[in-house]
């Protein structure tokens, strides 16, 4: 032990002090942990309440589209529009039973009604009353019959809501805010023909926060933009009234303590109303006690174990170190001067090795943008004939496509617009550069190239789980802070145009050009800032097939990729006829041009020569552009899995061609031993790594196994003949050395060529 002593103690000095690191950051950890604790806790907390909020002003718009669509609704409008006529009975029937059914998708609409004036009549989804009759079953606590009748169902509304409210339904008490709309939506005189009527009971707003009145045992209180109670849970009036008054309580902070509770307040865009949520500061603070236990208890432990590991790695490093030492200085003796000299044979080596290395990278880094701007610039354009492709070209270019969905975007740099001395084209360069390296700064590396002096083309590959729609925001946020950030540096104004998502990297091209027309809309319209594709959309009078497209669909076709092929009409049909408003005139020709697209590409030889020409030409033609759509896209449909499945038998019929080649030549040829891959290759006129690759698939095993086995089975045949000698047949075979032939023959028949030969003969 007295020998290892010095390295010994340098070890285990290390490995102390390192587990000193440890218990010092232990409280400092414990400190952190409870202020990270309570931070996440409040915003987990918030992010809940605007949850909660964003779910009942849905609710509460869906409510106000309720009376949109009744607004619109021809039966309801009949009955408006009678006037000194007997009651219509049977349109009043049709109307309980086609427009009184809209809320059985929301249980806000659960309990409503239509008051109309004209009949004087109250319609219900389950019956007619009269409004005296109404009264006696449901009505408002705080309310006479003539009073409502007057403030409800005779006084024009617009989207008025009616606070919390103590009410009676069938007996039952309860609380409810009321909703009321008058109809017709344009209504200004004091009275309306009809009132639409929405009640909505306390218990089902309550039902959509109690995650935090159940999960945290807290409050919640909801009031509009008077300030009067819609919903209040766990706590009183007069505790909020007093928390609302207090000067100590800062109503315009988002989240505070307020007593022992943590308050959180937000408050609502579109109606003004305020909600409030307060959580028991006991309850944020139980993770922090937890994690302060298991803190103390891991690091105590880990102190002891680590001692004890310290101890051990201390003497199983230091031995081998000292031993290594003493065979140095055994070898070497103790003169520094031939250890140095081995160093330097060693160190010269590797720094030339390294030096050698550094010089290749750097070559390689210097091509490598080039290579990503033109697959970006290729991508874009619609080049790529087939997933593969592109997935084999953004892997040489080192460009990660995620999952291969996301957005394309155009970014363009303002002021320079018919622009193009010497001096622009300089300035823009540095000004590209800039925004290039702003955008890198916010969210990492971009698959970037420039498109144009005055203009940048940017793909967002969405990650992993990530929505179309949550992409979305984060791109417009992301483009935000850049416009922002490069106009605050250098002063530099940008604007952006993105497409729509694209569902495969092969879509890619189809958002690009949708980026341009986002952009060129946002030039036209001098709209700053980024601008989406869905944006800019207005009514079209014709259809989107752009040459392109059709480009990719024909070539998709020819390459025998039927799922690609699928995607690309899924995506035409979602693009004119999801997306856009088509006359019936330009939905004909839209399925018109289709259909010459098909036909265009049975024209060409491949099709041409094919059984199916025919029958394929006559279903295209049979398709009828008048059809369901549906009818149409699996017509399509049909006629693609026919071409796609005839391509692919085609190419196993080509492949088994070029294998039989290959056998056939390699028949022929084996004893030339400069017989080759590259030489089968050439023959068959192929390249090389496709020959490889081809071969391996069809048969196996690689084309070099398969040489080996070939002269094999040759030489076993000429060793039955004693004719010749093992050297002679050795060369026969197409060997050089007689050597390599006897170790590849026992190689691959676990005997000798003399043994064999031997046994043969016995």
């Amino acid at each position: 032990m007295l020998k290892y002593s010095k390295v010994f103690r340098r070890f285990l000095i290390s490995y102390i002090v390192i587990l000193i690191i440890p218990s010092i950051g232990g409280y400092m950890s414990y400190r952190t942990s409870i202020a990270v604790t309570e931070s996440i806790s409040i915003e987990n907390s918030v992010i809940q309440l605007q949850k909660s909020q964003e779910i009942l002003e849905r609710r509460i718009a869906e409510v106000e589209g309720l009376t949109r669509q009744l607004a619109v609704n021809p039966e309801l409008n009949v009955l408006l529009n009678e006037r000194g006529r007997e009651t219509n009975v049977y349109g009043i029937w049709r109307t309980m039973r086609n427009v009184l059914t809209f809320g059985q998708t929301n249980d806000f609409l659960q309990d409503y009604y239509i008051y109309l004036a004209n009949y004087d009549l109250v319609l219900t989804p389950g019956s007619s009353y009269r409004p005296e009759h109404y009264y006696e079953i449901f009505h408002y606590n705080d309310l006479p019959q003539a009073e409502w009748k007057k403030q409800v169902l005779e006084k024009t509304h617009r989207s008025e809501i009616r606070p919390l409210s103590a009410f009676v339904s069938k007996g039952a008490q309860t609380s409810v805010i009321t909703y009321m709309q008058s109809l017709p939506l344009d209504s200004f005189n004091d009275s309306s023909p009809a009132v639409v009527v929405v009640i909505i009971d306390e218990k089902i707003i309550a039902s959509l926060l109690s995650g935090l009145t159940e999960r945290y045992g807290g409050w919640v209180h909801i009031s509009d933009a008077a300030g009067k109670t819609i919903v209040l849970q766990g706590k009183d009036e007069p505790y909020m009234n007093k928390l609302n008054t207090d000067s100590s309580f800062d109503k315009g902070k988002v989240s505070q303590f307020y007593r022992d509770d943590l308050v959180i307040t937000t408050r609502s865009d579109t109606n003004g109303w305020v909600y409030q949520a307060g959580i028991p500061r006991s309850i944020l603070l139980e993770n922090a006690n937890r994690i302060k236990y298991m803190s103390w208890l891991i690091t105590g432990g880990a102190l002891f174990l680590g001692l004890l590991a310290g101890l051990v790695l201390a003497y199983r490093n230091s031995a081998p170190i000292n031993r290594m030492l003493s065979v140095m200085k055994e070898q070497f003796g103790k003169e520094e001067t031939a250890e140095q000299s081995e160093f330097d044979f060693l160190s010269g080596n590797i720094a030339n090795m390294i030096t050698k290395n550094k010089l290749l990278e750097s070559e390689l880094h210097r091509q490598l943008p080039l290579v990503r701007d033109a697959f970006i610039k290729r991508l874009t354009a619609g080049e790529f004939e087939s997933r593969e492709e592109i997935v084999s070209a953004a892997a040489q270019a080192d460009i990660g496509l995620n999952q291969g969905t996301g957005y394309a975007g155009i970014i363009q740099i303002n002021g320079y617009s018919g622009m193009d001395s010497v001096e622009i084209l300089n300035e823009l360069n540095a000004a590209r550069l800039l925004v290039k390296q702003a955008l890198a700064a916010l969210i990492g590396p971009l698959p970037m190239a420039d498109m144009g002096s005055d203009k940048m083309v940017c793909l967002f590959f969405s990650g992993s789980g990530e929505s179309a729609a949550d992409q979305e925001v984060a791109v417009t946020h992301i483009m935000e802070n850049l416009a922002q950030l490069v106009l605050k540096e250098y002063r530099i104004s940008v604007q952006a145009g993105f497409g729509g998502y694209f569902a495969s990297v092969t879509e890619v091209s189809g958002s690009f050009e949708q980026a341009k027309q986002a952009l060129e809309y946002a030039v036209y319209m001098n709209k700053k800032g980024i601008t989406w594709n869905h944006e800019a959309r207005i009514k079209n009078s014709t259809y989107y097939y752009p040459l392109d497209t059709e480009q990719r669909l024909m070539s998709t076709l020819r390459a025998g990729e039927l799922a690609e092929a699928t995607r690309i009409i899924d995506a035409i049909f979602a693009q004119n006829l999801g997306e856009r408003e088509l006359s019936i005139e330009m939905k004909h020709q839209l399925i018109g041009e289709m259909k010459g697209t098909f036909l265009k590409l049975l024209d060409q030889k491949t099709f041409m020569e094919s059984p199916l020409f025919e029958s394929a030409k006559r279903r295209i033609i049979d398709i009828s552009s008048t059809e369901p759509l549906d009818h149409i896209q699996a017509g399509f449909h049909a006629i693609m899995e026919g071409l796609c499945g005839y391509i692919t038998n085609k190419k196993k019929d080509a492949h088994t061609q070029i294998i039989k080649q290959i056998y056939q030549y390699t028949e022929e040829m084996y004893s030339d031993s400069e017989l080759t891959l590259y030489r089968v290759a050439e023959h068959v006129e192929r390249p090389e790594k496709y020959i490889s690759q081809l071969f391996k698939e069809v048969t196996g095993v690689n084309y070099s196994d398969h040489l080996v086995k070939v002269r094999m089975d040759q030489a076993a045949i000429l060793l039955k003949d004693s004719r010749y000698t093992v050297d002679e047949i050795a060369a026969r075979v197409g060997y050089n050395s007689s050597h390599s032939f006897r170790r590849a023959f026992k190689r691959l028949t676990g005997i000798s060529p003399s043994t064999y030969r031997q046994s043969y003969a016995e």
